[in-house]
């Protein structure tokens, strides 16, 4: 497999296998560390299993001369050895760490059933390798760890670092284990509803939203092909109930969110097992310091996912960073931009995001105090051309600061009194007609076309050009009223599937009336009520709109990505200088 599709297969959750190591087998001595295959049996959601690890122990480091360790897992898909995993424990035991790498359950050659990174089974897994960088436990063929540094009997000094599911699993452990002294978790979610079947209108925490089945459905597959594709599988692994490779309560969400349909009962199970597992759930119980790191380039799970759980982190007190780097789980992974962090090749020195990793684990590790950990926040400008000054800084996420208004005439305009009167209408089709994004496109190597909009079944403002640049830094917000007698009609229905959706997204218009939607996001939005206004909060984004491009909003009936709307419902909006749709949009500078 090339180096390409095994850091997509860790990350991506993609239908890719990626070689699996032959567990057990002596230690060897790569370079300056050993390496030790071992096997831990576990007691992970009520079942006991098999974990495969890998021990990375660095020259001169024993009971005399301990060091700090690092916990690290795959991604979906992935294993121990997979490019990235097996890349973070070389880096960081090369550079004197003790590195522990492990399958995740279900994954590689470790036993027990995917449970979506749940801290009561996930979790309590990963603490139990704590229990052994701490010297409480043994492996299986009796190895012990006398040779990391303590910080009380059985309280090893230990950091995790780790991608998309190897990043959720690092806040599901400290959650549990308050042992874990620092995390890096990248590209990871916050809540696993928003991520899955996203509602971008605010306060519709219950509301369910439109299905991202592309992105869903080939997790899905992806880990329940591996009893078919990898043999002589952990038995702990088949689940003989609702599906083959996962908990049960996974196999009935994907199913119903499969039906479009969304009765009250499952519904409700569906939400409270999909946020049983999220870190939106736990993340109060999260003391370790945590540096978030999180893609522009991603619709999986977006900015709005780290900037949430950092928020949440910061208000609670938990030393916390956040930062926006270019490439994503939609975008980049493979080859990241000049000066980017590349998890395969191990450049921390040599990379912003890297040398951020690299102090934080200095300064919480090492325990050195005199290590600056950096700024609140920084963002990658991809409009910058030297690699040595892509990184913003801020001391917080830019707040919403510059208004547009929705005109009648189909214009985004500065100012309240330049709205004209007017209404506009579009009507959707029983099936998609907009295209913002194949999601499984690049891991598969599949070309993409642009996105697109058919006319009749989309409405759109577009603005002035503008006389400078405007640097757009985190999630615009629009409120809205729209008319739609049909889905009035229906929107008390028992079931949910039968209120209206609709796609909000803005584009970039340049002077030649070429359109970029921005890593080709949009925002879901399922209306809570057509009689009300609603407000919508897009995924965030870092985009320069240059002088001379224009901005459009657009809102669209439907999108190929995800699930739409249930029968045909048409929409009018109506526009007057004192009741109109509202733009607002966090740029830096304000």
């Amino acid at each position: 497999m090339s180096r390409s599709r095994a850091v997509l297969a860790a990350l991506l959750g993609a239908a890719l296998i990626t070689p699996l190591a032959l567990a057990g087998g002596p230690a060897h001595a790569v370079g300056r560390y050993t390496v030790t295959p071992l096997k831990f049996t576990v007691r992970a959601g009520g079942r006991s299993c098999a974990v495969d690890a890998d021990l990375y122990r660095p020259a001169g480091v024993d009971r005399a001369h301990p060091a700090p360790a690092v916990l690290a897992t795959n991604g979906f898909g992935g294993s121990k050895s997979d490019g990235s995993t097996d890349a973070i424990a070389r880096a960081f035991a090369g550079r004197g760490y003790v590195s522990l790498v492990y399958s995740g359950l279900g994954f590689g050659h470790s036993g027990c059933l995917i449970s979506l990174d749940d801290p009561d089974s996930d979790g309590r897994a990963a603490a139990q390798l704590v229990d052994f960088l701490g010297g409480k436990r043994s492996a299986d063929d009796g190895t012990r760890a006398d040779f990391v540094t303590l910080d009380a009997p059985g309280d090893p000094r230990v950091g995790m670092i780790g991608g998309s599911y190897g990043g959720a699993i690092q806040l599901a452990t400290a959650s549990v284990d308050h042992r874990v002294d620092a995390l890096v978790p990248l590209l990871t979610w916050n809540d696993l509803v928003y991520s899955l079947d996203p509602n971008n209108a605010v306060g519709t925490r219950d509301v369910p939203g439109a299905f991202k089945w592309q992105w869903t459905n080939g997790f899905y597959l992806s880990g329940e092909t591996q009893p078919l594709t990898v043999p002589s599988l952990d038995p702990t692994r088949i689940n003989s109930a609702a599906c083959l490779h996962f908990v049960s309560d996974v196999c009935t969400t994907v199913h119903t969110l499969n039906t479009g349909s969304y009765p009250a009962d499952r519904t409700a199970r569906l939400l409270a097992f999909a946020r049983r597992v999220s870190p939106a759930t736990y993340l109060s119980r999260v003391q370790a310091p945590t540096l978030l790191v999180q893609g522009q380039a991603d619709s999986l799970f977006n900015l709005n996912e780290a900037t949430a759980s950092y928020r949440t982190l910061r208000t609670q007190g938990t030393p916390t960073a956040l930062i926006w780097q270019s490439w994503g789980h939609s975008g980049g992974i493979a080859d990241p931009a000049a000066g980017e962090l590349n998890l395969v090749q191990g450049n921390l020195e040599t990379s912003y995001v890297g040398r951020r990793i690299l102090a934080w684990f200095d300064r919480y590790l090492r325990q050195d105090k005199n290590t600056d950990t950096g700024p609140a926040f920084a963002y990658y400008r991809d409009w910058i051309t030297d690699p040595g000054r892509t990184y913003a800084t801020a001391d917080r996420v830019p707040a919403l600061s510059r208004t547009l208004y929705l005109s009648g005439d189909g214009k985004l305009v500065d100012n309240r009194a330049k709205v004209a009167r007017g209404s506009r209408s579009y009507t959707n089709w029983t099936v998609p007609t907009s295209h913002s994004e194949s999601s499984l496109a690049g891991s598969l190597n599949l070309p993409d076309p642009a996105p697109y909009d058919t006319q009749g079944t989309y409405l759109a403002w577009t603005g002035a050009p503008l006389a400078g640049n405007v640097d757009v830094v985190g999630a615009p917000q629009v409120t809205l009223k729209v008319v739609s007698p049909r889905a009035e009609r229906v929107q008390n229905s028992a079931d949910a599937a039968d209120r209206l959706v609709l796609f909000a997204k803005l584009y970039d218009v340049a002077p030649d009336g070429t359109q970029t939607l921005v890593h080709r996001l949009v925002a879901p939005v399922r209306v809570p009520d057509v009689t009300r206004n609603f407000t919508v909060t897009l995924p965030g984004i870092v985009h320069r709109y240059a002088a001379g491009h224009r901005l459009r909003f657009v809102v669209a009936a439907s999108d190929d990505a995800y699930f739409g709307n249930r029968g045909i419902k048409p929409v009018t909006v109506v526009s007057a200088p004192g009741d109109t749709g509202v733009l607002r949009l966090p740029v830096a500078g304000g």
